[in-house]
């Protein structure tokens, strides 16, 4: 697994480097309470539902503090959790990583604005459970493009779903929450004020982002298509496979095969924070309340690697990675 830096769940959507080969293997391949409530139900259940308009709106934080003029299409650059419990979280993810929390409410919408060392880190959003409802809370991953209007076409035109239509949101930019041919949910988003840099995240940052899915190869040819990404098949177990997906020369991501065993698997998002040590900070994780999904083990490229989920059930991973380490793509 490597990670994204530079000298670098509707109902059941949660269930919880170099190429290996001679070169690259390319794939044929406003707003108000109404928007964030449709795209709160947009990721989690898959479906936008009817809410009404409301009159103030929630200006959500930039990505980027301060601005900059970067932008890597195809970079994870924003993740936001949703979860029925905000004050819990707060504590879980402060104790876990040190993030700090800032609350922005705006006509009863609660979201939080989390930073580590002074900058953007996540963003969080309460959103209640009604009673009976069988879902779990999620981590939606945002990755960068310059127009949302023209991915959400290329989306629909290879099989994707619109959970959400592209709005525009104060100081955040323009986004929108799709479905890829498999199911995994995710969103795309134009930030206006620049994409994250491509440099090593610290500790308590995320770093890596794992499609697992039924279809890699189907997949990660989707994903080429929109983001314009190299495809490097780095697998190395007979019958799964692990696909890197490449801009600008690094690794943005990968999608995986999900294992053939597992009971009435559904394609997901796996998103990965940076930690020094992943058996302590899997130990301080179960210390605050959350739980291991995956023990701790080796990773293929030789670091830590542990998959878990938060007090209220949200399922992350937390892999170690060298300061040595790049995930420069060797052609």
């Amino acid at each position: 697994m490597a990670p994204d830096l530079a000298p670098r769940r509707r109902s059941n959507l949660i269930a919880s480097v170099t190429a290996v080969h001679t070169g690259p293997r390319k794939m044929q391949s406003h707003l108000a309470r109404h928007f964030l409530r449709k795209r709160l139900l947009a990721a989690v259940i898959g479906i936008a539902c009817a809410a009404p308009l409301a009159a103030a709106p929630l200006h959500l934080p930039p990505v980027t503090n301060p601005s900059n003029q970067e932008h890597h299409v195809g970079k994870l650059i924003f993740f936001e959790l949703v979860t029925p419990d905000l004050a819990t979280a707060k504590q879980f993810y402060a104790g876990l990583f040190g993030w700090t929390f800032r609350d922005i409410q705006a006509d009863g919408i609660q979201y939080v604005e989390a930073s580590l060392n002074g900058r953007p880190v996540a963003g969080m959003v309460h959103k209640d459970l009604a009673p009976g409802q069988q879902l779990q809370p999620l981590w939606l991953n945002f990755i960068a493009v310059r127009d949302v209007d023209d991915v959400e076409k290329t989306a629909l035109q290879h099989g994707a779903k619109v959970l959400f239509e592209p709005h525009s949101i104060p100081d955040r930019g323009r986004e929108a929450v799709l479905a890829d041919p498999q199911g995994a949910v995710f969103a795309v988003l134009a930030s206006s004020s620049g994409d994250p840099p491509d440099v090593l995240p610290a500790p308590g940052v995320w770093i890596w982002s794992s499609l697992q899915t039924t279809d890699a190869d189907t997949d990660a040819a989707f994903y080429q298509a929109l983001f314009g990404y190299e495809v490097f098949d780095a697998s190395s177990e007979a019958g799964i496979q692990h696909l890197m997906l490449a801009s600008e020369d690094y690794a943005r991501a990968s999608a995986n095969t999900l294992p053939p065993k597992r009971t009435n698997p559904h394609p997901h998002w796996l998103n990965y924070v940076r930690v020094d040590d992943v058996v302590k900070s899997t130990e301080k994780l179960v210390a605050l309340g959350g739980s291991v999904l995956v023990a701790p083990r080796i990773d293929r490229h030789g670091g830590k690697v542990a998959v878990v989920a938060d007090p209220s059930g949200a399922p992350f991973g937390m892999l170690e990675w060298s300061e040595a380490d790049s995930n420069e793509v060797k052609k």
